[in-house]
């Protein structure tokens, strides 16, 4: 039974709070224990939240998923965990979540909040609701990059992310959100509407047109954010604008991803790991940052 709590819980996911770490990385504060301490505490109350979240999820679609071709065998659908265990489990975790994130900064908890609440809104309403359904995937990206520098004002009053930082989070993780789309969509065909009725509303060709629009805004963003005179003016130089193709070769990869591999786009955080020129790719990006941030 713990084994099918913990898989639904999906710690393969928790790589997108990773997101956490923004504050602290782009503020230059790495170099700090106390505030290298909060980040790691804001993770893991965004996993909490995170697992929750997903395993409500799972709680609501039971039925649905007991029909799709991959998630029947998700402990709930296959019957495996017990639908009390999961509702206690949920609740156990949402809770000491919001107590944890309270106890670190009052704004921290309320960024917090707001996730969960729209975790919850998805899961209930809008991811039957045509583009808002990934609108509110981005969002969620957004709370967290905010909640990157809520977690460190106990330490670090007067801390914040580029606002252009912010956008280009948006962009991304709608990039993302529409390539699972599409996968969804081209994997369960003509059955695509009975599992979800939005997905019905994504034709192929129409889900190609809103990737193409946000590529092209999210590598225009990060190219934006590494210029601005206020980047300029924290980092101390505009050497920023050198990580930039990394940034233009990661996304074109997994374009690459999407449209040439059977699982293109279905499970994000699986392939920012398992595809080895992504992910290094993705590793030299974080190592040059670091060298122009810190050096």
């Amino acid at each position: 039974m713990l084994r099918n709590l913990i898989a639904t819980m999906r710690p393969d996911q928790w790589t997108k709070n990773l997101v956490l770490y923004a504050g602290l990385v782009f503020a230059g504060g790495m170099g700090d224990p106390a505030l290298v301490k909060l980040a790691l505490q804001g993770f893991f109350v965004f996993c909490l939240l995170s697992s929750a979240s997903y395993i409500l999820n799972d709680l609501i679609d039971v039925q649905r998923d007991r029909e799709h071709p991959d998630k029947k065998n998700r402990p709930l659908a296959s019957g495996e965990l017990p639908v009390g265990v999961a509702v206690s489990a949920a609740t156990v975790m949402a809770a000491a979540a919001l107590v944890w994130a309270f106890r670190l900064h009052p704004s921290f908890a309320h960024v917090a909040a707001a996730y969960l609440a729209l975790n919850v809104l998805y899961s209930l309403a809008l991811r039957r609701m045509v583009i808002l359904d990934v609108m509110a995937i981005a969002i969620g990206f957004v709370l967290r990059a905010v909640a990157s520098v809520e977690v460190l004002l106990g330490a670090a009053p007067g801390i914040e992310l580029s606002p252009w930082l912010l956008v280009c989070t948006f962009f991304l993780a709608l990039f993302l959100g529409l390539g699972k789309r599409r996968h969804e969509v081209m994997l369960l065909g003509d059955a695509a509407g009975e599992h979800r009725p939005a997905l019905k509303a994504y034709p192929p060709v129409l889900v190609d047109a809103f990737i193409g629009v946000v590529t092209a805004s999210t590598v225009v963003s990060y190219a934006i954010y590494a210029i601005w005179p206020g980047t300029v003016e924290k980092v101390g130089s505009a050497n920023l604008v050198y990580t930039v193709p990394f940034v233009v070769y990661g996304v074109f990869r997994y374009l690459y991803l999407i449209y040439t591999t059977p699982a293109g786009g279905g499970k994000p955080s699986r392939s920012l790991v398992t595809d080895a020129p992504l992910a290094i790719n993705i590793l030299l990006w974080i190592v040059a940052v670091v060298v122009v941030i810190y050096t």
